[in-house]
């Protein structure tokens, strides 16, 4: 075996030692900003470079199979035998490449958007924690391991969107997250028991292997298995109903939703059904759920996403939305084209996100601390920036372009791929056209809302004010370079997976035919007619097209005025702005009558009235009431300790009588 792929642990060692310098230096020397920042970012450029440097080393090895690299015994219980080993194989280098290179930039670019904080050193060894979670999480050989970094990926969330914890908007926004998470990781922690208890086994190897044998395709246990995975997936990835922590997540600072949107934690969920194929495949209800709840979760938050104004809210709604996509395609039964958009998604959504952070940071910079964060974030009070952040402006463009679908970018591939997936199913099911015609739709208004971000932010009148607009410039190259970097792969990313319909090689669904080999003889794909297929890729075409055209000619950025004066959201536009209340359908049905049980049930009730009172004080009470009734007793008097003596005696004669 190559002696680079036994390197494969010191991959996920560098951030996680970069993480444990960084936090002694922010316990120690927190202004030691330039040793801080070599750290926090040469353990991830090495990272990159060794994660290369292995997948090379693995392509050419030219393994079918997985390299499992075992470590050190962890669970040893009667016939649970839980070993630390990672695997390498064609699915986890694919994620490995993605989270440590999309990482790498969000580093580079944070030492200039970070530069001044006070809690500098802190916020980078946060940030490699969080990156050596997510490694684990994908490089993990088998449940438990992968469940670490999925609770590791939980807990740095909460550390980093709470990260100016002084405000407690923020720091409400890390409970959410952590909270919200927690309810799905039950279904996770439930599935893996079930898993165990029908196979024996929570390695991934033998468990995809056999599953075929020990599972009855459509059968109720592998169908509850894949339901309570994707629980947990729902929680992760932010889809209906546990996707309301994702949009407060906004609060962390930006390179942080970078990082959560693009290459960490709200892939986890997409990763793990691609992961667990071969029992999706076995469950053909269980699939068919994934799809829907990702097509309906792709509509719903496009819709809420047009009447946002906070320009990181568009953009968290966005990312809710597309990861609707992304459950689309896997729970389609292709898996491939799940991950291809998973991949081309990390790259435009980072380059949205940093380009935000570049805005912000100008906006912050022009502003001279005189607003509020939530004032240098909102689109109303932007405009006509592109004079001055020229750069930003022209890569946001090519961002929105791919998001949108227009070809030749590269989301313009990975989501037609979805779409003809979906459609293909028809003939199975009505449903998915159902299921194909949400996705339709959700492209048409993610077009519009993203035109609409890129209208109100970089064109017409500016509306920052005179004295603010003359300070208002360029973010430092450390910044802008990373976008540069991730504009060139949001317009070739495509190429990664060119169909053959367009005369490409497909070259990831190939790479990938080792995982999903089995899943596609359980679950064998329809092949679509050229003709029909050439209609769908004109349709989503012209749906993306359509979005942008409506929102050129329909928006006008010359009738806003700043958020301070600017009117109520009335009628329908209020119910998408407050994003069809389901925040506060939430707090009424679950929050206030959980707070109540809590303080008035547990606390006061049993916790105050029982425990405390009839069981700690009121122990205390008797306990003095005895002492007080035994100190009555002491009289001193001898006939009166006779008169007792004797009565207890008559006592016991008579009892024993009896």
């Amino acid at each position: 075996m190559p002696s680079a792929l036994q390197l494969l642990w010191l991959v996920p060692a560098l951030p996680l030692a970069g993480f444990l310098a960084n936090g002694v230096l922010a316990l120690r020397r927190p202004r030691a900003k330039h040793a801080v920042s070599i750290i926090g970012v040469g353990v991830l450029l090495a990272a990159l470079a060794l994660a290369i440097v292995i997948v090379l080393a693995f392509l050419r090895e030219g393994t079918p199979g997985p390299l499992v690299f075992p470590y050190w015994e962890w669970m040893p219980v009667g016939e649970l035998h839980v070993t630390v080993a990672l695997q390498l194989d064609q699915l986890s280098a694919v994620m490995l490449l993605v989270v440590t290179g999309v990482s790498s930039l969000i580093h580079v670019f944070s030492v200039g958007y970070m530069g001044e904080d006070p809690g500098y050193a802190r916020y980078f060894a946060y940030l490699n924690l969080f990156v050596f979670f997510m490694l684990v999480l994908v490089l993990g050989a088998s449940f438990p391991v992968m469940f670490v970094g999925w609770e590791g990926v939980g807990l740095c969330s909460y550390l980093l969107i709470g990260f100016w914890f002084n405000e407690r908007i923020n720091a409400d926004a890390g409970k959410k997250a952590f909270l919200v998470n927690r309810i799905g990781d039950v279904g996770f922690l439930v599935a893996m028991l079930m898993i165990f208890a029908h196979t024996g086994s929570l390695d991934f190897q033998p468990l995809f292997a056999q599953a075929p044998k020990l599972f009855t395709p459509g059968g109720p246990a592998v169908t509850a298995i894949t339901l309570l995975l994707f629980l947990g997936c729902t929680g992760k990835s932010a889809q209906i109903p546990l996707y309301t922590w994702l949009p407060d997540a906004m609060q962390g600072p930006t390179p942080v939703s970078a990082l959560i949107h693009a290459a960490t934690m709200v892939t986890a969920g997409v990763y793990l059904v691609a992961r667990c194929n071969v029992l999706y495949a076995l469950a053909p209800v269980a699939s068919a759920v994934v799809a829907g709840i990702g097509a309906l979760t792709a509509f719903f938050a496009a819709t809420i996403a047009l009447k946002q104004w906070d320009i990181k809210r568009v953009l968290a709604y966005s990312t809710v939305s597309q990861l609707g996509y992304m459950f689309l395609g896997v729970g389609s039964g292709a898996y491939a084209a799940g991950i291809f958009h998973l991949v081309t998604h990390a790259f435009f959504k980072a380059l949205l996100f940093l380009g935000a952070g570049s805005v912000i940071h100008a906006l912050h910079h022009a502003y001279h601390a005189t607003h509020s964060r939530e004032d240098a974030q909102d689109m109303r009070n932007m405009g006509g920036l592109a004079r001055h952040l020229p750069w930003t402006s022209t890569l946001m463009w090519v961002a929105t372009l791919a998001i949108a679908g227009i070809p030749p970018f590269a989301g313009f591939f990975s989501k037609d791929q979805i779409l003809s997936a979906a459609f293909s199913l028809g003939d199975v099911h009505p449903l998915w056209y159902v299921y194909w015609l949400l996705g339709l739709l959700t492209a048409l208004l993610t077009a519009f809302y993203m035109t609409r971000l890129m209208l109100y932010t970089f064109h017409g009148p500016n509306r920052t004010g005179e004295r603010e607009s003359a300070h208002l410039r360029e973010a430092p190259w450390v910044m802008t370079g990373p976008l540069v970097v991730l504009a060139a792969l949001s317009l070739a990313g495509g190429a990664l997976n060119v169909p053959a319909l367009l005369r490409g090689r497909e070259w990831l669904e190939h790479w990938l035919e080792p995982v999903t080999a089995v899943a596609a003889r359980l679950r064998p794909g329809i092949e679509v007619p050229h003709g029909t297929e050439w209609a769908l890729v004109i349709a989503a075409v012209a749906a993306a097209g359509l979005g942008i055209i409506a929102a050129v000619r329909l928006l006008r950025p010359e009738e806003l005025v700043p958020a301070r004066l600017a009117p109520a959201e009335r009628g329908f536009a209020r119910v998408l702005w407050k994003k069809w209340y389901v925040d506060e359908i939430y707090d009424f049905l679950f929050v206030r009558p959980l707070i109540w049980l809590s303080r008035e049930v547990l606390w006061r009730t049993i916790d105050l009235g029982l425990i405390d009172g009839a069981g700690v004080n009121g122990a205390a009470r008797l306990s003095r009431a005895l002492g007080w009734i035994g100190s009555r007793l002491q009289t001193g008097q001898l006939g009166f300790y006779v008169v007792l003596f004797v009565g207890g005696v008559l006592a016991v004669l008579w009892t024993a009588v009896r």
